[in-house]
């Protein structure tokens, strides 16, 4: 009989738990059930709009209800996983996230469609945190690499097939087959979970922290809602300026709050180890140019160069497949764990912005070539490959076991924030190049090409679009490339002092001579 661990559970083989490969593609299941609804929604606009009689605000609360839920809930469902049992919160946000897919498809307003992604929103966020512990708690030091890598994968599997499936469903059913195809992935994910999944949580059982939960869950949420409203309403309006104030101010108060209780949901003290400032500095950025990126990609695929929606989902689809390639190959986790982090940072991220440069220089502009964009995703979907995986892993190996589902829930906060504010500054250096080629009244390229009253003038558009998402994605390229030298020097100085503090560190009692 083995011992039991310090999370509560038995180890019994080297490498990890036995079926340790099999509940990971369990969880990876599940993960992707969440990632496709978020990117699979956007094709179904036109259906909604005519089907639901829904308004583009209605349209607009339909994607962000989920967002503004979820990133507000993600640290408050990491700390319930610790302290309740990840097992348990991981099979919880399974059937939350079912039960709002059922609501969502059987809707019959938008005010229903956009009560039912609030309550999807929920089981996302436990969902997000919760799968990402399990990989810690189930692999060990020698496979755990390889795991993550897998885990990153789907994440991009689910990016880049979303807009495809929602095409083809959209193409044979109507509008709310898109949330009805979630349960059943949800009801085989959660026997699988029940029967497969160990359970694991911090044995200390800390005390509930209130407060904290709802801090952070206000100043999230206030945060990404003003990110979300600043390109429509405008950066200085004052809906996105009281809200951004509000979460500005109620984050402080949270950071103080968690420096003072004795039982913090999020340990501040982490921010003073090197190591998880470089990791959660290079995730942030590289996030940022990523989801900033892609963002404008999908818009030049669809209004330059012309696409229909599943069309220009079809051409991102090369992305995935050279992560997918990297990383379920192994030759991704093999490169960060014989060079180590730091350089595979450096690596993936110089590849990450080599790739936006290939897409704003050889596949940019109206005469741009789609070869270019090609080599450019492959590059992007490499370096993604490589960076994403060293991170991730950075960040959870910084943060004690017992708080695994903490370090889960600020990865995903990292992805919301960082995706957030990649579309919304590189959208403000696309709109403000693109204002400063030609003067429109229009508030979208598609008006201001319907507003267009002779084919130069469309043509002058177009052209200053183009060459605004020029200029964003090289903006986008540089702040990846300085993000991965940041981060790979900052994780490069933890691992020194490290070696320097085991080197000084007298061997345990009983291990002299």
């Amino acid at each position: 009989m083995t011992a039991p661990t310090a999370e509560g559970q038995a180890t019994s083989t080297a490498g990890g738990h036995p079926q340790r490969w099999l509940i990971l593609g369990v969880i990876c299941l599940a993960q992707l059930t969440v990632l496709l609804d978020n990117t699979v929604l956007s094709v179904a606009i036109p259906s909604l709009t005519t089907e639901l009689k829904a308004s583009t605000a209605d349209i607009q609360w339909m994607i962000n209800a989920y967002s503004l839920v979820q990133s507000g809930l993600l640290l408050t469902a990491g700390n319930s996983a610790d302290r309740y049992g990840r097992k348990k919160m991981l099979s919880i946000g399974l059937a939350l996230f079912g039960i709002g897919s059922l609501c969502a498809g059987l809707a019959q307003t938008s005010g229903q469609l956009i009560a039912a992604r609030a309550g999807m929103g929920v089981g996302g966020a436990l969902l997000m945190t919760t799968t990402l512990a399990v990989v810690m708690q189930i692999f060990d030091e020698s496979n755990r690499v390889k795991a993550i890598a897998i885990w990153v994968t789907v994440s991009s599997v689910g990016f880049a097939a979303g807009p495809v499936i929602g095409g083809v469903i959209l193409n044979h059913y109507w509008w709310g087959a898109i949330f009805l195809i979630n349960i059943p992935v949800a009801l085989i994910g959660l026997v699988a979970v029940i029967k497969l999944v160990p359970e694991s949580k911090n044995p200390e059982g800390d005390r509930p922290d209130v407060p904290g939960a709802i801090l952070s869950t206000i100043g999230m949420a206030s945060v990404v809602f003003a990110i979300i409203s600043g390109p429509e309403h405008g950066w200085t309006s004052a809906r996105v300026l009281v809200s951004a104030a509000v979460g500005i101010v109620v984050l402080t108060a949270f950071a103080f709050w968690e420096l003072k209780t004795p039982y913090p949901m999020l340990d501040m003290h982490f921010f003073q180890n090197q190591k998880f400032i470089g990791a959660v500095s290079g995730s942030l950025l590289v996030v940022f140019g990523m989801g900033g990126s892609l963002f404008l990609l999908t818009q030049h695929l669809q209004f330059v160069l012309g696409y229909e929606p599943l069309e220009a989902g079809l051409r991102m689809v090369p992305l995935a497949l050279s992560i997918m390639a990297l990383n379920l190959s192994g030759i991704g986790p093999k490169i960060v764990v014989k060079i180590g982090t730091p350089k595979s940072v450096v690596l993936g991220m110089t590849t990450v912005a080599a790739g936006l440069t290939s897409i704003a220089v050889i596949g940019g502009g109206t005469d741009g070539s789609y070869a270019g964009m090609l080599l450019g995703l492959v590059l992007f979907g490499v370096g993604i490959g490589v960076s994403q995986p060293a991170m991730a892993n950075a960040i959870m190996s910084a943060i004690p076991p017992e708080k695994a589902g903490v370090g889960g829930g600020i990865n995903g906060t990292l992805a919301e924030f960082g995706n957030g504010l990649g579309v919304a500054v590189l959208g403000a250096v696309l709109n403000a190049r693109f204002a400063a080629l030609v003067t429109v009244g229009a508030a979208s390229l598609p008006a201001a090409l319907a507003a267009a009253k002779t084919a130069a003038e469309k043509k002058e558009i177009q052209d200053a679009f183009a060459s605004g998402l020029q200029t964003s994605q090289l903006v986008g390229a540089v702040a990846v490339f300085a993000g991965g030298l940041l981060a790979a020097a900052l994780l490069k100085r933890a691992e020194r002092a490290d070696s320097a503090k085991s080197e000084v560190e007298p061997a345990p009692a009983g291990e002299t001579a």
